[in-house]
């Protein structure tokens, strides 16, 4: 669930929730306003009842001593009482039981008529008689307050256990109220906390990463699966500092080649003169030769320029099997004029893989090892043979040789890049080199293999990987910037 929906989700649950509290309570206190006000009503309307009957009956013994205008006698004060008891007919029809008002009402319609009767006696000059009825309405309006009080004490009578029972739900309400507005708070609180927790806690760990890819340890430890917004911000950066991880790698691997390819450069320079000089002199003793009728040394000396510009030229980018092939025939030449019969160079190979690219010197090496420490010192009967051929999806190289061979401990070192029988080349170049380059250029291990046994030969075996023309290197052999 991202942040944005736990934001959109939680917060409006916990203001509804606070909602729903606050007009539980709000209800409750409706309620009980309501049972008040109703009781108060009927009270109050009893208690205006009763000061109109006798506000009505003060004005009809004020007419009766006075009889000059009926309409103060029958006006507002009259129709004020007939509206309060046409009032307390409708309560009553809607009322509790507790609200038997059946014979006020009565008393009220009794006073109303000793009233007019009154009224009309007094109209028509019979003093006595109208007073007889004034007596009578004063008897009724007397009748009307006790009533009245009776029905005032009834309905107090009747609502005073709701009122208890509404007043001890009342104080439970209060404390349920208070209850659950320390709950919501303590549950807003723990919320707000997992909010915050839930973006400051991984912000926290995403600051710690930055912090730490920052002062260049790219071993991070893998974060929790998360979700949301920060859980994609945390894969974007573990995925950056494992893009970091192999960028620094292959820069490693660059700047390895650049220092190999230096240093064979500057041994290179170390056993050469000025090349042009060089080349100049070779050219001019290889003519001689031919001046002179000396056909084979003007060849080896042709070998050897080939091989010297091979060497001075094609340090600082890939060759084909080919071109390392017609090397190493120039190489042979040399070493067969040195060696003459006493050594037999085997060449076999298949032409398909001859456009497959390999950094420059690679088998060489090996070739001048096999010379140097395998068949040097055999008087008859040495074989050095070479073999390109395809192995599946790779290109097989194998170099062997029937010359002395080498000891366990001495093959264990070879693999481990740990020197071996390398020292005394022409060129300067040992197998140590060599498989280190085959590493950066191929970016794997293990290309090499090693068999021998001493006294009976040694065989070494290179499988590269084919690679298309289009296709690049992940590490360049060189960079000369």
């Amino acid at each position: 669930m991202t942040i944005r929906k736990k934001l959109l989700l939680f917060i409006p649950l916990l203001v509804v929730f606070a909602n729903i509290i606050a007009y539980f309570v709000f209800q409750s206190g409706k309620v009980v306003q309501q049972s008040y006000d109703e009781m108060l009503g009927r009270i109050l309307l009893i208690e205006q009842t009763s000061e109109s009957a006798e506000s009505n009956l003060k004005l009809l013994y004020a007419y009766l001593l006075n009889p000059r205008d009926d309409k103060a006698v029958q006006g507002p004060t009259e129709r004020q009482l007939m509206q309060l008891k046409g009032r307390i007919q409708e309560v009553s029809d809607s009322a509790a039981p507790s609200f038997a008002e059946e014979d006020y009402v009565n008393l009220l319609a009794t006073f109303l008529e000793q009233k007019q009767s009154a009224v009309l006696d007094a109209n028509a000059q019979d003093p006595q008689s109208a007073f007889e009825h004034y007596i009578e309405a004063e008897k009724t309006v007397s009748y009307i307050h006790e009533e009245g009080q009776r029905l005032i004490d009834a309905e107090l009578a009747y609502y005073r256990p709701i009122i208890e029972n509404i007043r001890n739900k009342n104080e439970r309400m209060n404390g349920l109220g208070v209850a659950l507005f320390g709950m919501n708070a303590l549950m807003g609180v723990l919320l707000a906390i997992w909010v915050s927790r839930s973006i400051t806690g991984p912000v926290g760990r995403l600051v710690a990463l930055a912090k730490q890819i920052a002062t260049g340890d790219l071993n991070i430890e893998p974060q929790l699966r998360r979700d949301d917004e920060l859980g994609v911000l945390s894969d974007a950066i573990s995925q950056m500092s494992a893009d970091l991880s192999i960028l620094i790698e292959k820069d490693k691997q660059s700047l390895e080649m650049r220092r190999l390819v230096k240093e064979l450069e500057l041994l290179a320079l170390q056993n050469q003169m000025n090349p042009h000089f060089l080349f100049n002199t070779l050219n001019v003793l290889s003519k001689l030769a031919i001046l002179e009728g000396a056909e084979k040394t003007s060849d080896l000396i042709v070998s050897l320029s080939n091989l010297l510009r091979y060497s001075l030229q094609k340090l600082d980018k890939p060759v084909t099997l080919q071109e390392e092939l017609d090397h190493i025939r120039e190489y042979v030449t040399i070493q067969q004029a040195r060696f003459r019969d006493r050594i037999r160079f085997d060449l076999h190979f298949d032409a398909s893989v001859l456009q497959q690219q390999i950094p420059a010197l690679t088998i060489q090496p090996f070739i001048e090892n096999a010379f140097l420490h395998g068949v040097a010192d055999m008087e008859t009967g040495a074989i050095i043979a070479l073999t390109l051929s395809r192995a599946n999806e790779d290109v097989q190289i194998e170099i062997s040789d029937n010359g002395k061979g080498m000891a366990e401990e001495t093959r264990l070192s070879v693999l481990r890049l740990e020197g071996g029988a390398e020292s005394g080349s022409s060129t300067g170049l040992g197998m140590q080199n060599v498989f280190k380059r085959l590493q950066l250029f191929y970016g794997k291990e293990g290309m090499v293999e090693i068999s021998s046994n001493t006294g009976q030969g040694t065989a070494i075996t290179i499988r590269i990987p084919v690679k298309k023309e289009s296709e690049r290197t992940d590490v360049s052999v060189v960079d000369r910037g």
